[in-house]
């Protein structure tokens, strides 16, 4: 299916871009959350017509990420979890949990935007992450994991 892409989509391409992708992933996906919608010649042409209006509002959505990597970069979480003596935790910790952390601390990010490549923690000690904010902003943070007191 050809796409027209409304904002920066990783992997994909940048604004305005017009792109062939899979039915199910643009049906499914791209289209319901906004990012891009069907290259028609009537979509196109509105696209034309709005393209200063979305780049705009793309320049403000990079803006804010950027300040809040600046502000989140080097922070430091503390999540603490059940654990056993080997120091091996009981559960893991996943992305959504370093999520609600940065979310107590005042900062805005959605689990999606927690990049985990090992998959989820699983052991006590210190980690470092990576938290995408924006596809151009990826700050690194740190997750120290500690045994849950009793």
């Amino acid at each position: 299916m050809q796409i027209i892409l409304l904002e920066k989509v990783a992997n994909l391409g940048n604004l305005g871009d017009v792109v062939k992708v899979k039915d199910g992933y643009a049906r499914n996906f791209l289209i319901p959350t906004r990012q891009a919608r069907r290259a028609t010649a009537a979509a196109i042409k509105e696209f034309e017509a709005k393209r200063a209006e979305l780049e705009k509002i793309a320049a403000e959505k990079l803006a804010a990420a950027t300040a809040l990597g600046e502000s989140l970069n080097g922070k430091t979480v503390r999540i603490a979890q059940k654990a056993g003596v080997d120091g091996r935790l009981f559960g893991s910790v996943t992305n959504a949990d370093i999520a609600e952390a940065l979310g107590k601390l005042g900062f805005a990010i959605a689990k999606a935007q927690v990049r985990l490549p090992n998959g989820p923690l699983k052991a006590i000690g210190d980690f470092a992450i990576a938290v995408a904010p924006h596809t151009d902003v990826v700050v690194d943070i740190s997750v120290q994991v500690v045994a849950e007191a009793e």
